[in-house]
């Protein structure tokens, strides 16, 4: 046997011999090294894996070993000589493929979540949830005192959050695939995803009613707004946790990055910058990034898409719109030399609804009356309670409610949970504070005693001067058909305005959207009210006057409902709803009132009437 193989060797040419083949370095391979490492010779055959091996040449004149191959961008790629457009976005199309490579295998957390199903959350992004300063979310009421009054209204700033998060890198991952000239690089998506986390880092208890109803009264002498605070609490997780590392470790680049999360989340940071693009942490280029988690150009962001799907199904009421369609057509396109997120022309109609959707859950539930009341008294019970609530912070300095919000390690501490530390407490200085809240439990609430407007339909311009000036005119607003043998004061009233829009005070949001067609999905155009529907509100804005009498006796809520609809009358303010029914012998005294109800029961001799019918002419 051993002889015949040499007879076979000897009989074959040096050519014709069998060679062992040289073993290949794949890709899945090189996935084991750590890419910093790589020296030319493994920058170059991953160029040959790629099938990039005409630019080898390149690389090589140029020494690019693994260290730098993160920080290459377009513009370097041009000045190494590689012009075709085509190969600049191939050869960055393969080095982001690197961050895979460098961080090996990633073992994602999925979480089962009511809204989106289930989730999967990059491990930087689990190591940001897993943080004291993020676990104080799931004891804050998304809704705050709108829970006193929807049953359902149970979900918490957690699990809002990490939906902002996912739906966020969904919509620029999605992006990322239907446009890789874009160059989203994977820093970019992971930036996006930790904006998308941390943007409500700041909430206060009972979330919007302590940054707009309590911090205002408590310290009005400063502006303040969660959004601030969120940053605030952003660097104070980071530095904590000591999550800087990691950061880097997962590919980001700081201070640059942590300077454009803190951006996607408030907004620019230097707002006295004269430079036309004031924005540090991403050039131009990358201007829709801005637009993911808080859009301020109009208001269409991931935030609100997974709050509208969110407190509808804990409310209990229909959601009319359908983010999913919008991540389906959501699409970059250049307008006046900025790159915008634009959508179909044909989901016009879905934004619309997404809108009227907003409106419907203030009317029905952010807003509520009662709910409105509760939060009110709440704030109440805060306010007395503000200085005999001590939380110790950094160095073992002690804050109050109102203070903690100027040290971030005391902040960490402030949760709901203060409502039933006053509520439980057995100090005499939270009596009244105690008594408050006691009193919300057992629903011994102001009593509402009607809604207004101005006939006119002209701004407010409300302070709170106003409104107490309002609740003294109240309590002298005495009906003109009599005294009604009830002594009414001032302090029995109180007077809140509502404000209700479309997200931009007066203005149209979808006015500042721009659209693409299917001929030309490189054309941005806008689309106005009036190329879509008649049926569509004349304004986006109203202001709504609500009324409440604060002490619990039969005799006094009758004569208050009746100085109240005195009081529209001396201000010309419209009818309340129900003013026919509780003071059916004042509103006849008021013309127009009247006028119009002659109007409907088609009195031809009602000079309203005639009015109306001249329109018609």
């Amino acid at each position: 046997m051993a002889s015949r193989k040499r007879d076979l060797a000897t009989a074959m040419s040096p050519g014709d011999c069998f060679q062992t083949p040289e073993k290949k370095v794949s890709v899945d391979q090189m996935s084991d090294l750590d890419v910093s490492q790589w020296g030319i010779e493994e920058t170059c055959l991953y160029l040959r894996e790629e099938g990039l091996g005409e630019w080898e040449t390149v690389f090589r004149r140029q020494k690019i070993t693994g260290v730098v191959l993160r920080y290459i961008k377009k513009d370097d790629l041009e000045k190494m000589g590689i012009k075709p457009l085509g190969d600049q976005l191939r050869i960055l199309h393969s080095l982001r493929k690197l961050w895979h490579l460098e961080e090996g295998p990633q073992t994602n957390k999925v979480f089962n979540d009511p809204i989106h199903g289930h989730v999967e959350l990059h491990p930087l992004l689990v190591k940001i949830i897993d943080t004291p300063q993020f676990q104080r979310l799931r004891n804050i009421k998304q809704l705050g005192g709108t829970y006193f009054v929807f049953p359902g209204a149970s979900h918490n700033r957690f699990e809002h959050s990490i939906g902002v998060g996912y739906l966020a890198g969904h919509l620029v991952k999605a992006l990322n695939e239907r446009q890789p000239e874009l160059l989203i690089s994977q820093r970019d998506i992971l930036c996006v995803q930790i904006a998308g986390l941390c943007h409500d880092l700041g909430h206060g208890p009972f979330s919007h009613m302590f940054d707009a109803k309590f911090i205002p009264k408590a310290r009005p002498n400063i502006s303040w707004k969660h959004e601030k605070a969120s940053l605030d609490m952003f660097d104070h997780l980071i530095t904590k946790n000591v999550l800087e590392p990691l950061m880097e470790q997962h590919g980001l680049v700081l201070p640059e990055d942590l300077v454009f999360i803190k951006e996607l989340i408030a907004g620019p940071l230097d707002t006295n910058t004269a430079e036309q693009w004031s924005y540090k942490g991403r050039s131009k280029d990358k201007s829709f990034l801005y637009e993911i988690v808080a859009n301020k150009r109009n208001g269409i962001d991931m935030d609100k898409w997974d709050y509208f799907a969110r407190d509808c199904y804990n409310l209990g009421i229909q959601n009319n719109s359908d983010y999913r369609r919008y991540l389906k057509f959501a699409r970059v396109c250049e307008v006046d030399g900025e790159k915008l997120i634009c959508t179909r022309d044909k989901e016009v109609g879905n934004l619309y609804d997404m809108f009227y959707t907003r409106n419907c859950l203030h009317q029905r539930a952010y807003q509520h009356r009662v709910g409105n009341i509760i939060e009110t008294m709440i704030t109440e019970a805060f306010l007395k309670a503000d200085k005999h609530i001590q939380v110790q912070g950094k160095d073992g300095k002690m804050f109050t409610l109102s203070t903690a919000i100027d040290d971030m390690e005391a902040y960490t501490k402030l949760t709901d949970n203060v409502f039933e530390q006053i509520l439980h407490s057995s100090k005499p200085e939270l009596a009244e504070a105690r008594e408050i809240l006691q009193n919300i439990l057992l629903r011994r609430l102001y009593k509402y005693l009607g809604r207004t407007q101005p006939e006119d339909s002209k701004s407010l311009k409300v302070t709170q001067k106003k409104l107490h000036d309002w609740e003294a005119d109240l309590a002298n607003s005495v009906p003109k058909t009599g005294p009604l043998g009830v002594n009414l004061r001032p302090e029995d009233f109180l007077v809140t305005v509502i404000k209700m829009n479309y997200g931009m005070d007066k203005g149209n949001p979808i006015d500042n959207m721009r659209f693409y067609c299917k001929t030309d999905p490189t054309k941005a155009i806008p689309i106005y009210k009036d190329q879509v529907s008649k049926f569509l509100p004349p304004q986006f804005e109203e202001e709504v006057i609500r009324v409440y009498y604060k002490k619990m006796d039969e005799d006094g809520l009758s004569a208050a409902k009746k100085h109240f609809v005195q009081w529209c009358i001396n201000n010309n303010f419209t009818k309340p709803p129900d003013g026919d029914v509780i003071a059916p012998e004042l509103t006849p005294l008021k013309a127009s009132w009247h006028c119009r109800k002659e109007a409907r029961d088609d009195d031809e001799d009602s000079g309203c009437r005639k009015g109306v019918k001249s329109l018609f002419k």
